[in-house]
């Protein structure tokens, strides 16, 4: 049974109805002691990073004890930029820290064609090195994004996008996961990233 995390910042239908479509048996928790029943967790959402302040520390207490015990969880978009240390969009909230670094702005910086930010529409994964979440997706895969501000490329990098400079666009440590993209969005390649992840529930 996988927890969807409702904290106002996201359509949870759009999630909801690809999890259903993937086979996932999904509930959507009203108290964060309800996560002792989930055998993995997705922490979807779109928008400024403020937005996760919602998520206060009986939430994360709670989230972090199903990771202490292998269960896996999955940042969607703001849900994975949730997974590290901080934003530069609300430098004053803290993230969940299981990731380390800071998420930046995108640069709209690209020469003689500014590019725009937010970032939005489709673009490729540049595979970086094996990752559970992209078993099965070929090099080059085109996932849709709708974003401002996006992780660094770093040692927990499966697969990073270029828009103005690299960023990291699926990232993997341990039991954590996270998409800077939307697999609800992202057809038949989105759909296989979370039956990728469902394989590990239970």
């Amino acid at each position: 049974m996988i927890a969807l995390i409702d904290y106002k910042a996201g359509n949870l239908t759009s999630v909801r109805k690809a999890l259903a479509a993937v086979g996932a048996s999904v509930f959507t928790p009203e108290r964060p002691a309800d996560l002792e029943k989930s055998e993995g967790i997705i922490v979807p959402g779109v928008g400024h990073f403020g937005a996760t302040s919602a998520l206060d520390r009986d939430w994360i207490v709670a989230i972090l004890a199903r990771v202490e015990v292998g269960r896996p969880l999955l940042g969607i978009c703001l849900g994975m930029q949730w997974l590290y240390e901080r934003s530069d969009e609300a430098p004053e909230l803290p993230g969940l820290g299981l990731l380390d670094g800071s998420v930046h702005r995108l640069t709209s910086d690209a020469g003689d064609t500014p590019l725009k930010v937010p970032h939005v529409g489709w673009n490729s994964l540049a595979r970086r090195r094996e990752g559970i979440l992209m078993d099965g997706v070929p090099q080059g895969a085109q996932v849709y994004f709708t974003h401002s501000y996006a992780a660094p490329v770093t040692a927990d990098t499966v697969a990073s996008t270029e828009h103005g400079e690299a960023f990291a666009s699926i990232v993997e440590r341990g039991p954590v996961f996270g998409v800077q993209f939307h697999p609800e969005k992202s057809g038949q390649v989105g759909l296989q990233v979370l039956t990728n992840f469902l394989r590990l529930v239970g």
